[in-house]
Parts: C-alpha cells; structure tokens; sequence
C-alpha cells in the first residue's frame, strides 16, 4: 500500500532532485541539489520533506511505498528524444538519469495511487509520460518572454482556472503565480486534463482524470507566499491512513 506513514503524524513528502556538481567548503563534488524554497513550502504547511535524488529504478518501489506523497520538482529540459523530437538549439542538454528515474517515478506513483504535485519540469515530466509532447522554446510560439522574463528570476502572471477542477476548488478561478519556464505542453498526454491556462493560451496546469491527487502546474508555488496548494496536496497525501 502507498503511504506507509501510520497514525497521525506529519506526512512525509518525497521531493526529487537534480545531480550536479557543486562547490562548498573546499569539496567540489556531484551533489544531490534542491532550491530550498520547496523544503520550506512543506514544512509550513507541517510536512516532512524527504530528497529523492535520481538512482536506481529499483529503488522506485521503495520510495512509492514509503512516502505518503511525492512532488516531481522544477529543472532541466527533458530530453525531446523521449517524445519523439529533436533537439532544438535552445533545449538544454539531456539528463538521462533523471528523466529515466524520474518517469518511473511517476508511473509507479500513478499506478498505486500516491498523491503526487508535479512542478514545471516535473509537469512536463508527467505529460510526456503519458504519450503527450512539448513546445520546446515557447517564445518561438507566443513571442516575447512573459514566461519567463529574466534570465536566472521567477517572474509573475496571471493564470484562468476551471471552477470544477480540483485546482479551482483550491486557489479560485484567477490567481497571480510565480513564474519561469520557456518550454510547455503541446500535445496533452492520455488520461490529463488541461485545467489552467495564460492569457496566451499556454496550458498552465493538468490534473490526471481518476487520481486521488494527480496535479501538475507550470508555474512554482514553492516561490509563492500562498501555501494553499501545498496544504490541499499535503490533506490529500495524510487521508486514507491506517
């Protein structure tokens, strides 16, 4: 069963990471990295942040049945080979590791159930998974940078939600969010619902259809003051224990 956490206590929350070299102190090593602002999100809403860095597929049972939740965190572009594409010049280098761990990540938390919230790249991670593909540089689409407006800095829109979708119970029909992506949906995957959308038209958040709490947005509401969306997911990942 998903979600071994009995009784009462507060939900441990897995949240991935990337692998990349690093600086401190006098070591120069790989390192398993993390913007703290996501640990900082779950732990105001009472949630214990558990790092999932990418590692064996073996590991991927262990993590699903242990955790009562995971989030699929912002990061490099997924490699366009997985839906199909090539290259284009403004995608970044591959990360095989990550996107193979983090693909069965995400199958295996679909196919037990496990609330999961699926950050920017982690979003995109889940439409692909399934069958779904994506605009690799949107400015090549909407024109201009509204998406992501400076280089290295979260910026801010406005996203139109659905009423009856689960993120429209939760944060309402209009909601400013933080901001910072050049790729997004193009072809929705199987099984998701588009239910957020930019003035622009770029698909802004999914749910998938039948999950306890499947949920993927664009944006990054670990940068945001509004811990509502967290607290809904953190409800979600806590009932049903034994």
């Amino acid at each position: 069963m998903a979600g071994a956490t009995y009784g009462t206590g507060p939900a441990l929350i897995g949240i991935t990471t990337d692998l990349e070299p690093a600086r401190w102190s006098d070591w120069v090593r790989e390192a398993a990295l993390l913007p703290v602002s996501y640990l900082r999100a779950l732990e105001r809403v009472r949630a214990v942040p558990v790092l999932v860095p990418p590692s064996t597929r073996a590991a991927v049972s262990v993590h699903v049945e242990r955790l009562d939740g995971l989030v699929i965190a912002g990061g490099a572009d997924l490699d366009p080979g997985l839906y199909g594409e090539g290259r284009h010049e403004r995608t970044g280098a591959p990360q095989p590791q990550r996107d193979r761990f983090e693909l069965a990540l995400l199958r295996t938390a679909i196919e037990s159930d496990l609330p999961f919230l699926a950050i920017g790249r982690g979003m995109q991670a889940l439409n692909v998974l399934q069958g779904g593909s994506l605009v690799q540089h949107l400015p090549d689409v909407v024109g201009g940078d509204a998406h992501a407006p400076a280089s290295g800095r979260v910026g801010a829109h406005r996203v139109q939600i659905g009423s009856s979708s689960i993120l429209g119970r939760i944060l309402g029909e209009q909601v400013e969010v933080p901001t910072r992506h050049h790729q997004a949906v193009k072809r929705l995957g199987k099984g998701l619902v588009a239910v957020a959308w930019t003035e622009d038209q770029v698909v802004e958040a999914v749910e998938l259809q039948g999950h306890r709490f499947g949920v993927g947005v664009q944006w990054h509401p670990e940068e945001s003051d509004d811990p509502r969306l967290f607290e809904a997911f953190v409800h979600a990942a806590t009932e049903g224990r034994l």
